[in-house]
C-alpha cells in the first residue's frame, strides 16, 4: 500500500512538539517551525514507512514475531486492534520489567496462565476452596491483563514496533541489549539514534497513530501472506514428488 503524503497531512503526523522540548537529533526530520511548534517532514516520514514495512515484512515472512508496545492512553486500543487482526503479541500495559531480557521468568507466568485453564477445564478448579478459588481468578485475570496478549510469543521477538520512545525507554533498552531490531515512531522530542529504523512522526495524536499503524501492519501482513504462498508451494511439491515417483515404478513395471 503506497504512502500518500496527503493521507499523512490530514491525519495530522506532521505536528511534533514545541520548539523548546526538541531533540537536535530529530533535525533531519524537521521541516520548518510554526508558532512554535514543529513540523515534520511528511515526504522523509512516507519514505521512512516504505522502509521499514520493507524490512517488517521480511521479518514476518521468515515466521518470526513483531511485538507491539504502546502503553500511552491515546494508542493503546489501536496497537491492540491493529497487532491483534495480525495475530502479532503486543503490550498496552505496563511493560513486564525483563519482558525480553529475562524472558524465562514471563513464559513461566504465561504457562502459569494456561496451567489455570487447565484446571478449570478438568474440573480440578472446583476443588479448592472458595477463598482459593477466588485468588486463583484474581491472579489470571491480572497475568491476562498484563500478559495475554503474548502467550502465543514461544520465543524471543523479530523485532519490537514502538509507540513513543521516551515513554518506553525500558523496552527500548532492553532490545538494545539483545540486539533486537526496533522500529518506532518518533516525535521531535525523542532521540532517533536510539531506534534501527525510525518513523518520523506525531506520536501523541490517535489519528496519527492510526494512520502510520495502517501501513505498518499492512505490511507485516503482506509478509505473512508470502509466507503462507511460500508454504502452500512447497506442501505442493511434497504430494506431487510421490505421485511421480509411483508413476515411474508403474512404467517400470510395465516394460518388465
Amino acid at each position: 500500500m503506497a504512502v500518500e503524503v496527503k493521507e499523512l497531512l490530514e491525519a495530522g503526523v506532521h505536528f511534533g512538539h514545541l520548539t523548546r522540548k526538541w531533540d537536535p537529533n530529530m533535525a533531519p526530520y524537521v521541516y520548518m517551525e510554526r508558532n512554535g511548534i514543529h513540523i515534520i517532514n511528511l515526504y522523509k516520514t512516507a519514505a521512512k514507512i516504505d522502509e521499514a514495512g520493507a524490512a517488517l515484512a521480511k521479518i514476518a515472512a521468515s515466521g518470526r514475531k513483531i511485538l507491539f508496545v504502546a502503553t500511552k492512553k491515546q494508542a493503546k486500543d489501536i496497537v491492540a486492534e491493529k497487532a491483534g487482526a495480525i495475530n502479532m503479541p503486543y503490550i498496552t500495559e505496563r511493560w513486564p520489567g525483563g519482558m525480553l531480557t529475562n524472558f524465562i521468568t514471563i513464559r513461566k507466568a504465561v504457562k502459569k496462565m494456561a496451567s489455570i485453564d487447565r484446571m478449570k477445564k478438568d474440573g480440578t478448579f472446583m476443588t479448592l476452596s472458595k477463598k482459593e478459588r477466588l485468588q486463583v481468578d484474581r491472579l489470571r485475570a491480572k497475568l491476562e491483563k498484563n500478559l495475554g496478549s503474548i502467550s502465543d510469543m514461544t520465543r524471543l521477538p523479530g523485532a519490537l514496533f514502538v509507540v513513543d520512545i521516551k515513554r518506553e525507554h525500558i523496552a527500548i533498552k532492553e532490545a538494545q541489549k539483545l540486539n533486537i531490531p526496533i522500529f518506532a515512531m518518533v516525535d521531535t522530542n525523542s532521540d532517533p539514534r536510539q531506534v534501527d529504523y525510525v518513523i518520523p512522526a506525531n506520536d501523541d495524536a490517535s489519528k496519527s497513530i492510526d494512520k502510520i499503524l495502517t501501513h505498518v501492519t499492512a505490511s507485516i501482513a503482506a509478509g505473512l501472506a508470502e509466507r503462507k504462498s511460500d508454504k502452500d508451494v512447497e506442501d505442493t511439491e511434497v504430494v506431487a514428488k510421490p505421485k511421480k515417483a509411483a508413476a515411474k515404478k508403474v512404467t517400470a513395471d510395465e516394460e518388465e
